[in-house]
């Protein structure tokens, strides 16, 4: 059977076209632990502030960079950063420590991805101390810089229904204070 008839769609300049038999394909969906990234590092004399702290904008680079992997992982993309959300600086952390992170996603959108991400303190002993809570919206972005569609986020656990439901709120506040010119 050939294709007798076809329709012809554009999107953003690009040209596709589909045989009557054809629809449009799902959203592809993907799990919270699909996208799950861990990581340490060591804290160095050259991390540290003037009272012997680990500086504040390391870990928000270690933060990013986080972010990132996880929407990348799960965008199967290119991810930027749209915003950080709720960076809250709990404890310090020293030379002795290690640093410890762990961020998965809690909400996706049509193009957007908040990303929570904890970073504890690991002491010598091998207590983990949480030191930082950070929400980081990413964007999924193509070749071209543009936004481009995310794959949906499938909720299983109570604690991810937890998580999507406070990403909402954190995100219907964002879009305040938007609105509002912060």
């Amino acid at each position: 059977m050939g294709k007798e008839t076809a329709r012809v769609g554009a999107h953003r300049g690009i040209q596709h076209v589909f045989g009557e038999e054809e629809a449009p394909k799902p959203r592809k969906m993907k799990h919270v632990s699909d996208s799950i990234a861990e990581a340490s590092h060591l804290v160095f004399p050259g991390d540290l502030n003037a009272y012997g702290r680990l500086f504040g904008g390391r870990l928000l680079q270690w933060l990013d960079e986080m972010a990132g992997i996880v929407a990348k992982r799960h965008s199967e993309s290119t991810a930027v950063t749209a915003a950080i959300d709720n960076l809250e600086f709990k404890e310090g952390a020293t030379e002795t420590d290690t640093i410890y992170m762990k961020g998965y996603l809690t909400w996706v959108g049509n193009s957007s991805m908040e990303v929570r991400i904890d970073t504890y303190a690991e002491k010598l002993s091998g207590m983990r101390v949480l030191i930082n809570r950070a929400y980081f919206v990413m964007v999924a972005v193509d070749s071209g810089g543009l936004p481009q569609k995310v794959p949906g986020l499938i909720v299983e656990t109570l604690n991810e229904q937890l998580e999507w439901d406070s990403a909402v709120r954190r995100q219907k506040l964002r879009k305040e204070r938007a609105r509002e010119g912060y």
